[in-house]
C-alpha cells in the first residue's frame, strides 16, 4: 500500500542537488537525466488504491454484520470474517498487475513490501493464537458456569480487538511516514487510539471502532490515492500527446 505519487517532487529535488555537486556531469547532461526521470516517475505511477479500498471495505463490512448479529440477536451460517480469505484472491491479482504496470521501483518500495509482508504474517499469527486461547479458555468457562452459575466477568473476547488494531496501526503508519502520506499517518494513529479505547468497552463498541478503523486507514487513503492516481494518469497521457 505504497503511495509513490505524493514523494516525487522530494526525490526529484534530492536528485537534482546530487547532479549538480558532480563535476563529471555537464549541466545539459543533469537537466537530460532529471528530465527523464521525471517523465519515468510520471510512467510509474501505478499505485491505484484499490488494495487500500478493498480491505478497508471488507474489515469495515465484516465488522459491521459482526455488530449486528450482537445487536440484533441473529447469526449468519458462516463467520462472516472468512470474506477476508477471499479477499485475497483479487488482492493477489491486484498486486501482480500493478507490479507489471510499474516501470521503476522507489528504492523504499521494497522496505514497505515487507512492511506489508510482516503485517500479514502478524494478523495469521495472532489469528491463530488467539483461536487456541479460546480453545483452552472454553471448558474453564464451562466449567465456571457450572460452579457460580452465571458467566464469569471477564471475557477473552472483549480484548481481541486490541490486539488487532494495534497490528493495523502498524504498517499503516510506517508507510504514511515513509511517503509522507497524512491520511495514512493519521489512519494508524486512530488504529492505535481505537487500541486504546477498544480496552475498556464492550465489544459491540469494539466493533464499531474496528470498521472506523479500517474507513480511516485504509478506505479514504485509498480513495484518495485512486483520485491522485487518475490524476497523474490524465497529465501523463496529456503530455505525451
Amino acid at each position: 500500500m505504497d503511495h509513490t505519487g505524493f514523494i516525487f517532487a522530494q526525490k526529484i529535488s534530492t536528485t537534482k542537488n546530487f547532479l549538480m555537486e558532480d563535476s563529471n556531469l555537464s549541466y545539459q547532461d543533469s537537466l537530460r537525466i532529471i528530465n527523464d526521470m521525471i517523465h519515468k516517475a510520471k510512467r510509474s505511477f501505478h499505485d491505484t488504491g484499490i488494495g487500500a479500498m478493498l480491505w478497508g471495505s471488507i474489515i469495515a463490512f465484516c465488522s459491521l454484520v459482526k455488530l449486528a448479529e450482537l445487536r440484533y440477536g441473529f447469526k449468519l451460517p458462516f463467520d462472516v470474517y472468512l470474506l477476508t480469505l477471499f479477499a485475497l484472491i483479487p488482492q493477489i491479482f491486484i498486486t501482480i498487475r500493478e507490479r507489471r504496470a510499474r516501470k521503476a521501483k522507489a528504492y523504499d518500495d521494497h522496505f514497505i513490501s515487507f512492511v506489508w509482508l510482516a503485517f500479514g504474517i502478524g494478523i495469521f499469527l495472532l489469528s491463530h493464537t488467539l483461536n487456541v486461547m479460546f480453545a483452552n479458555w472454553s471448558p474453564v468457562w464451562k466449567e465456571y458456569e457450572q460452579l457460580a452459575g452465571k458467566e464469569p466477568a471477564f471475557k477473552l473476547s472483549e480484548y481481541t480487538a486490541s490486539f488487532f488494531l494495534l497490528l493495523y496501526g502498524l504498517p499503516t503508519f510506517i508507510t504514511g511516514a515513509t511517503y509522507s502520506f497524512k491520511p495514512m499517518l493519521y489512519g494508524g494513529i486512530f488504529c492505535w487510539i481505537c487500541c486504546v479505547v477498544t480496552v475498556y468497552t464492550t465489544v459491540q463498541v469494539d466493533l464499531l471502532l474496528t470498521a472506523l478503523s479500517a474507513i480511516a486507514a485504509w478506505l479514504i487513503p485509498g480513495l484518495l490515492m485512486k483520485k491522485a492516481y487518475d490524476n497523474a494518469k490524465t497529465k501523463a497521457a496529456t503530455e505525451n500527446v
